[in-house]
């Protein structure tokens, strides 16, 4: 038997390429394999990451929870007070041109010419519940940018 013999040849090119394969195979099943690793780390990475957030956001949602509620307290003893005129709201008004005399007695002797009128108690009310839907909504975009920034520090 000689080298150059086609069987014998043949036989190398087999043994060659089953070698190749073989280690292509191995090798295609080791990279699998430590994708799986590296997808498993990964995943239990981001399980960490979003349960830190959650805690974050829930953190912030009692916090304007409680800011919520102290803002209702202070809307309603506002209102109480507005009902039993205890507070009353005032509004400048132009006050009409006419001309005042020096010497007149009723002039203001520490030069405060500002015109107020009062508002009537249902404008009041709609008034302090136009502010407090204002407040309350600002609070929120407060609280949310908080959180985005937070949230937006931790990756």
């Amino acid at each position: 038997m000689t080298l150059f013999n086609p069987y014998v040849l043949l036989g190398i090119v087999l043994a060659l390429l089953g070698s190749f394969g073989a280690g292509y195979y191995s090798g295609e099943q080791d990279e699998y394999e430590r994708q799986q690793v590296e997808i498993a780390r990964l995943n239990e990475q981001a399980r960490e990451t979003e349960q830190r957030m959650a805690e974050v956001a829930q953190t912030y949602a009692q916090t304007l929870r409680k800011a919520n509620d102290v803002a209702r307290i202070k809307e309603i003893k506002l209102r109480t007070d507005l009902a039993s005129g205890e507070r009353k709201l005032f509004i400048p008004v132009k006050a009409p041109d006419c001309p005042m005399s020096v010497s007149e007695p009723s002039a203001p002797a520490s030069g405060d010419t500002e015109t107020r009128a009062e508002l009537d108690g249902r404008v009041a009310q709609a008034l302090v519940d136009l502010t407090a839907r204002g407040d309350q909504a600002i609070r929120q975009l407060n609280t949310c940018i908080d959180q985005y920034n937070q949230v937006r520090s931790m990756k």
